[in-house]
């Protein structure tokens, strides 16, 4: 029996990975901080220590992909000393591009194998074959075929333990941080448990130091991180999995089978889902750690409150935008001009697309974009700037959104988003009257497609103009009307400061709600490409998302809705509710975690306890992994 239990222990099992929200991982977690605080005032050993019990956490969640992880810790730790101890700029570029082009290498190979040897085979008419290289390798160790080389998986979090080697590297190179030179230190850096497998995104800069720093856990921020780790179990599994098994996977999964309202309401419940999701896991990551005494990133600002798609990207994986923005963005031009990289890039996504779409029209498209672009880059002097700045931007988007997956579905979701911030630094620039001017036309245009054409995105596209002119007419109309009225000195003008007062907050929430709607509607891509074998993803991502768009903009039945609604009423409660939570005033939120950090502790315990009782009781029958688990 014993034996038995510790065979179980000690080896891996894809059935039942250490996820934050099973009993065994709590086991684990109070093993390990049962040892932590025996060392905890012995820097050296208590960063050795949590590195193996991290390696150990990898291990039972995504198996012999351990070895690619030290791998990647061992190649990283000889290049950030090369570059750290190369005695010219250009050996130090040298050994940062070939760091760099390793940690991209390992990724490329597991994200987008399938996607190069569809590329190969398309281009020069061949039949390459995906092959696991370290299953092979693996097989000839054991002298056996112990491991299958046909099918190529891609290990649990390598993105994320990917851009923090490359985050050590770029901040040597820029001369940030110095090299770490124990092996466990930086094997600690990079695999600590709580964030290994989905973030946040842990920049070399903010994380090494603190390794060296002496344990220290206050009276609050111990309440803080027992509030942050409950906070994001309560997010996990009350909002994002009972969502998702109940409602929003069943009609992803066959949308034909549901109307257009189930279709368009699963779409509005995955963008609570996800946010719950992956805001759950980052809550409980941080509270974790700051347990351990460490403290990580912001990676959620409330990002269902961005008036705006720039600013979402600004809320939303904040981690990933600030890394996007520093070793992507920047390094591409930024707002300062188009490099040779610029237009690598953008040749290189317009390939994808081809492939990915199977049209040459879309290449062309593309490729005829940037010719127009550069041209005006060229005859346009005055505009360079903010032309090559909207060019970078949007080349980051689609690199994100190829980050995900390689998927055409990941390529028109992160080419959305950044379409909507091209618009929205258009659109800020407007006169109400010339928005109002422009929905106008766009509601015209959009009528007559669908009556030529009747197609069910033009009748989206209709519904959702038309539904923004009308808000935007209102506010154009009780603009003129406040001009129009008299002022009677003080007390016309303190009720002016109160109408505009008014004004302003329905402007915002107006903002506020375009923006959720549109961010929500790209979405529909994100899920379809979402927790699919990238062999056939691509076909598989694209029908789900096309047969939702034809269902939504289909003819809809609205007597079957008040049915509908009633009968998944603990759906729309628990959507409800958690949209109210979410857009409650930041300071009202800081009060009551304060409030939960200072109370007495056994009064701590009693809400933990009856918290915890709560949660559960809306455990599914199968625990749901975290979405971000498989980027």
């Amino acid at each position: 029996m014993f034996i038995n239990f510790l065979k179980d222990l000690f080896t891996f099992n894809a059935e039942s990975p250490l996820l934050f929200t099973q009993f065994h991982f709590w086991a684990f977690f109070a093993i390990v901080f049962a040892g932590f605080a025996l060392l905890k005032n012995k820097i050296l050993l208590r960063n050795t220590y949590l590195a193996f019990c991290s390696l150990f956490f990898y291990y039972k969640t995504g198996g012999l992909f351990v070895l690619i992880l030290i791998f990647n810790i061992l190649v990283n730790m000889w290049a950030g000393k090369k570059i750290h101890f190369a005695k010219t700029d250009s050996k130090q570029k040298i050994f940062l591009v070939i760091g760099l082009t390793i940690n991209l290498l390992v990724l490329c190979y597991y994200k987008y194998a399938y996607l190069f040897a569809e590329m190969m085979n398309t281009i020069f008419g061949i039949d390459i074959q995906v092959f696991d290289i370290f299953a092979g390798a693996g097989n000839l160790l054991f002298g056996q075929e112990k491991f299958n080389t046909s099918n190529l998986f891609v290990p649990v979090g390598i993105s994320f333990y990917t851009f923090h080697n490359i985050s050590y590297l770029m901040d040597i190179f820029r001369q940030k941080v110095a090299p770490v030179k124990n092996f466990f230190n930086y094997t600690f850096y990079v695999s600590f448990f709580p964030q290994l497998v989905a973030g946040p995104i842990v920049r070399a800069n903010q994380f090494i130091p603190q390794i060296y720093k002496p344990y220290f856990l206050g009276r609050r921020q111990f309440g803080i991180a027992i509030f942050w780790i409950l906070n994001g179990l309560a997010k996990k599994i009350i909002l994002s999995d009972y969502i998702a098994v109940n409602f929003v996977d069943r009609v992803f999964n066959n949308p034909l089978m549901f109307s257009g309202f189930e279709n368009l309401a699963a779409l509005f419940g995955y963008s609570l889902q996800v946010y719950a999701d992956f805001s759950g896991y980052t809550d409980i990551a941080i509270g974790v750690a700051m347990l351990f005494g460490f403290y990580l990133p912001k990676n959620f600002n409330s990002p269902y409150k961005a008036t705006n798609a720039g600013q979402f990207w600004k809320r939303w994986h904040i981690s990933l935008s600030q890394w996007l923005q520093d070793y992507l963005y920047i390094p591409l031009g930024g707002n300062r001009n188009a490099t040779f990289a610029t237009y690598a890039v953008i040749c290189t996504v317009a390939l994808i697309a081809v492939l990915l779409s199977g049209s040459v029209f879309v290449g062309a498209a593309i490729l005829a974009l940037v010719i127009i672009v550069w041209l005006s880059i060229k005859y346009l002097p005055e505009k360079r700037k903010k032309i090559t700045t909207n060019l970078n931007m949007m080349n980051t988007m689609l690199l994100g959104g190829l980050w995900h997956g390689a998927s055409w579905n990941f390529m028109i979701w992160g080419g959305l988003n950044g379409v909507g911030m091209l618009i929205y630094k258009f659109w800020k620039d407007k006169s109400l009257k010339i928005r109002t001017l422009i929905l106008f036309v766009l509601t015209i245009i959009f009528g007559i497609l669908l009556y030529k054409f009747e197609f069910p995105i033009f009748k989206i596209g209709y519904v959702w103009i038309f539904i923004i002119f009308i808000g935007t007419f209102i506010h154009l109309l009780v603009s003129f009307l406040r001009r129009q009225e008299s002022t009677v000195l003080q007390e016309i003008a303190g009720q002016a400061r109160n109408d505009s007062k008014v004004v302003s907050w329905f402007s915002t929430a107006w903002a506020v709600l375009q923006t959720f709607v549109f961010i929500t509607f790209t979405r529909l891509f994100f899920r379809s490409g979402s927790n699919l074998d990238p062999a056939e993803a691509n076909q598989t991502a694209w029908n789900t998302a096309k047969n939702m768009v034809n269902q939504i903009g289909g003819k809809w039945d609205f007597s079957i809705i008040g049915n509908m609604v009633w009968e998944y009423r603990n759906v729309f409660i628990l959507f409800a509710l958690g949209m109210i939570i979410h857009w409650l005033p930041e300071h009202f939120k800081r009060r009551y975690r304060l409030w939960f950090a200072l109370m007495p502790l056994w009064a701590m315990a009693l809400v933990c306890v009856l918290a915890v009782f709560v949660i559960y009781q809306f455990i599914s029958a199968d625990l749901q992994a975290f979405i971000y688990f498989q980027f």
